[in-house]
């Protein structure tokens, strides 16, 4: 067995050496998964290098949605095979195969399109990698390639599971991870001609490629939406003259107020196209948005006066802003004057004729804006805002979590194509928040303490006010969202917002705040009472916390964290990584509690104990409780009071038990009673 007097040392650690140790762990486990993410992005780009495009490329790959399918004679269906499954505990105990990644490609993209097989056959080299990745680092979960052709290839490979109509509406290039990857930051003015001869299903697909394009924002980017006829109209009067940020809140508000567009008068560009004009110049005089990208997307049916003076006079000869025109309806009368504007402004011309066009027709402006990026060969790392999603791939509603991604962009590598700017896809991987907050060192930062995450918006990625949408797979109130919560909306008492300020900007040090602590939801307990003998004897039992990681070598993923902490502690694991601050704060808990046994024992074999008493126990702030029975099943009121699947009242790795928090934040010689989870009480 290993020195105990090591073992049980206590390190006294202060507060800015707590949250460099924290963020020295974070910056770790992050790190690794960027490094992951970067082997993928060599990989698809080398792979694409040295392959020569093939029209008549025959070629059979596992897509996801027909594997282990049969047809009525037994026999594999076409795309499918047989594919093995197996059940994984580190993937929610979900099956998968952990030697081969498999295709998901959208109902709407044809699955033996040439485009598709030349592209998924250049692909197939991202498997030897996947593999590779998750021997490197046992801690990844999904690792994904999102094709701008539109096919997903995911590892581990799954069975896909169609919606309730047999359609697989899941398109990679929809998701927050390859948008903000494929694009750098923007400020987006949508115009949008709501003048008579828009009416009917022409202002319909006009509404719909307005919200498209919207989908495609996030909160690295700027927006304002305009409506044109005669005169200019802001859809929101609040926001005249400026950008606002695009993060959930903003566009949702968007949402709502196109949805109540009606058409009327006669459309008239020309005063509509230089506002839009002068918002995105000042905003780039000024130093505001996103001071990078900056385009207009004009949606008409083509009817317009003299235009090319606006131009003349805002954009040319520099055309810093990029003009997207999207041609609405089936006339193509007027087809050549919005060709002409996004061409002679470095954009793009669609023709959008029904709503089934709109996607991936919106979805040409992101490829165009990332040609420069892809010329230089930017490859920017992007981690996206925090999103409840599942971690299935599959609508389960009890897997929803929340989340954050990695990501970043493939490009062609070809000399042949290379001025061209062609973006080939995103790849990624992501990270459940839980997995990060598990790095905090709770027990170190005592009842009340917890850690937070922001991003470099202010928004919150993970912290114990944040309420999120759905709790046990059920939506709950759609406000606030989870997505887009401030710091300053949770911290309250940050009222000139100066730990907000500095943890925006990356500065180091320590500050003070008050807070407003609440305590069982809300809810406070307890009453003075006179002091009195303990009454309890006890015997350990080990909480829910990470004591050593066991994802790292699979060989390890056999033991629960009591056996583990037992194989190393007498040397019989020394591979384990463990936690040895946890480890000797436990250690030293269990000698210093030990002599109470005796004590408690003493009690109970003498004196006897108080007529109602049935459990008696102590706990500490490393996760170790002794505890005792004194009445047996068949009297015992509370039966349910500390069990092993009683979460509320034992530490786990992510709140500290009520009863712990009620006792620790008073002076020693009051007592506090609280009703349990099903009959009688308690005290502490």
């Amino acid at each position: 067995m290993k020195d105990v007097e090591s073992i049980i040392r206590i390190v006294e650690l202060n507060g800015e050496d707590l949250v460099k140790d924290y963020s020295d762990e974070i910056e770790r486990m992050l790190g690794s998964k960027m490094k992951s993410v970067k082997r993928l992005a060599e990989s698809a780009e080398d792979a694409d290098l040295y392959h020569e495009y093939n029209v008549s490329l025959e070629f059979d790959y596992y897509n996801s949605m027909m594997i282990n399918t049969v047809d009525e004679d037994g026999n594999y269906v076409e795309l499918g095979g047989e594919f093995l499954l197996e059940e994984n505990e580190h993937f929610n105990n979900m099956p998968v195969n952990m030697q081969l990644s498999n295709i998901q490609v959208p109902t709407n993209v044809y699955n033996k399109d040439p485009n598709i097989l030349n592209a998924i056959y250049n692909s197939e080299s991202l498997n030897d990698v996947y593999i590779s990745n998750f021997q490197k680092d046992p801690t990844l979960t999904w690792q994904y390639f999102g094709s701008s052709f539109g096919f997903f290839r995911l590892y581990p490979g799954i069975k896909w599971t169609p919606d309730s109509n047999g359609v697989a509406a899941f398109d990679c290039r929809n998701r927050n991870w390859y948008i903000q990857a494929a694009t750098s930051p923007k400020d987006i003015i949508i115009m949008v001609d709501i003048s008579g001869s828009m009416k009917g299903l022409k202002m319909t697909i006009a509404k719909h490629t307005i919200n498209t394009i919207l989908d495609t924002l996030g909160e690295n980017d700027f927006v304002n939406v305009i409506a044109y006829t005669d005169y200019v109209r802001y859809v929101e009067p609040c926001f005249r003259g400026t950008l606002v940020q695009a993060d959930l809140d903003n566009r949702e508000h968007f949402k709502l107020l196109v949805d109540e567009l009606h058409v009327k008068g006669e459309a008239k560009i020309k005063n509509a196209m230089k506002e839009a004009f002068k918002i995105l110049n000042e905003a780039r005089v000024n130093g505001q948005g996103s001071m990078c990208n900056q385009a207009i997307m004009l949606i008409t049916d083509g009817a317009m006066e003299d235009f090319e003076s606006v131009f003349e006079e805002f954009n040319w000869p520099e055309r810093r802003v990029r003009v997207f025109t999207y041609l609405i309806g089936r006339e193509m009368t007027f087809a050549q004057n919005t060709k002409w504007i996004a061409c002679n402004n470095k954009g793009y011309y669609t023709h959008i004729s029904t709503l089934a066009d709109v996607q991936e027709n919106v979805m040409e402006y992101l490829h165009v804006l990332s040609r420069p990026m892809v010329i230089n060969h930017d490859h920017d790392i992007i981690w996206t805002e925090a999103y409840m999603d599942t971690v299935l791939f599959t609508t389960k509603a009890q897997s929803l979590l929340l989340m954050t991604s990695v990501a970043m962009p493939v490009f062609s590598k070809k000399k042949e194509t290379l001025s061209h700017g062609i973006l080939l896809g995103v790849v990624g991987t992501d990270i459940p928040l839980m997995e990060v907050m598990k790095l905090a060192p709770r027990y170190m930062l005592g009842a009340h303490g917890y850690a937070f995450l922001l991003n470099n918006n202010g928004y919150i990625l993970a912290h114990p006010d944040l309420r999120p949408l759905y709790k046990d797979g059920k939506k709950l109130k759609p406000k606030p969202n989870y997505n887009s919560v401030d710091l300053s909306e949770v911290e309250w008492e940050d009222t000139d917002e100066m730990l907000r300020t500095a943890m925006v900007k990356g500065e180091t040090g320590s500050m003070t705040l008050s807070i407003r602590a609440s305590v069982d939801k809300g809810f406070r307990h307890g009453a003075d009472q006179r002091p009195r003998e303990p009454d309890v004897f006890g015997k350990c039992i080990r909480g829910r916390r990470t004591y050593c990681e066991l994802d790292i070598d699979p060989d390890h993923r056999k033991y629960t964290q009591l056996q583990a902490v037992v194989g190393y502690l007498q040397g019989k694991e020394p591979d384990l990584e463990c936690d040895e601050v946890l480890l000797q704060q436990i250690l030293f808990d269990a000698v210093v509690t030990a002599p109470v046994e005796a004590y408690w024992n003493a009690l109970m074999l003498n004196d006897g104990v108080e007529s109602g008493v049935e459990t008696a126990f102590l706990g500490t702030r490393s996760g170790l409780m002794r505890i005792m029975r004194y009445a047996g099943t068949e009297t015992r009121v509370a039966k349910k009071f500390l069990t092993p699947s009683d979460k509320d009242n034992l530490f786990t790795i992510d709140h500290f038990p009520l009863w712990y928090r009620l006792a620790v934040e008073n002076t020693p010689g009051r007592f506090f009673y609280y009703p349990v989870n099903d009959k009688g009480m308690s005290s502490c």
